[in-house]
């Protein structure tokens, strides 16, 4: 079991973490609890919340489960609400949810299109509006609060047929550059982490047998990030001294060049 003391660096904080179910957000839920933050896990599938709170449980820490879709603002809200009843209202926003659909632009895969659109940016925002104001009044009462989202290489970089997921994240990284301006002064931290090539079930959800085919090559020539990594610096970010903000963090795998 882990011991929980308070030099661990993230005692006495309340973090909450999107698209928690799988892969990053469920092992950043996990490294999270780990240092020492209360945790609401927020995703729709709710037996894997519960195996999750299960599992931050067993070694010692605590979580609340939130299953809700960050597409559907009502219920968004209400996740929110319950935080603020149940564990004091959070100071610490991991906004993770999302979805990656590459195919060629001729395809004219319009609800694939929508459907990253809907989750990436709209659900980003959602979360947002619903926990900014959390995150400002615990800025304002402890002289920190983070807002970390996940966006992508991809936002940087240029992949052929990611045309749209990219697009997506170049909203993520560029939203999150004005919103550490405008929040900064407010003692809320923003950052934007950039992974790039990570095993989790994103692959799984492609259907082009194109990118399929790119994804199997990559994983040949080079070892992919693991969740747990991309979750090691989360965890970085939120534990820096308050007047230190990270604004944006690329993590690649050692073997991709771009």
């Amino acid at each position: 079991m882990t011991t929980r003391t308070s030099a661990l660096p993230l005692a006495g904080r309340v973090a909450v973490v999107t698209g928690a179910s799988s892969g990053i957000g469920a092992a950043s839920a996990e490294r999270l609890a780990e240092l020492g933050a209360r945790v609401a896990v927020l995703a729709r599938r709710a037996e894997r919340l519960d195996d999750l709170v299960a599992r931050i449980g067993k070694n010692g820490g605590q979580a609340l489960a939130l299953s809700a879709d960050v597409t559907d603002v009502a219920a968004v809200r209400a996740a929110a609400d319950r935080v603020a009843a149940e564990l004091g209202g959070a100071d610490l926003l991991f906004n993770n949810a999302g979805v990656m659909l590459p195919a060629p632009i001729e395809e004219l895969a319009a609800d694939q299109w929508q459907h990253q659109i809907d989750l990436n940016i709209t659900g980003l925002m959602n979360v947002i509006g619903a926990f900014v104001p959390q995150l400002v009044e615990a800025a304002a009462e402890r002289g920190v609060a983070d807002l970390i989202n996940t966006s992508s290489i991809a936002a940087q970089n240029i992949f052929p047929n990611f045309a749209v997921y990219s697009a997506t994240k170049a909203y993520v990284t560029h939203l999150s550059r004005h919103l550490r301006a405008e929040l900064g002064r407010k003692n809320v931290r923003v950052s934007a982490i950039e992974p790039g090539i990570v095993g989790t079930e994103l692959q799984s959800h492609v259907t082009d047998e194109g990118a399929l085919a790119w994804l199997a090559g990559s994983k040949e020539e080079m070892e992919w990030l693991t969740p747990e990594d991309v979750a090691q610096t989360v965890g970085f970010v939120a534990g820096l001294p308050p007047r230190v903000n990270l604004q944006q963090v690329t993590i690649m795998p050692t073997g991709q060049p771009g």
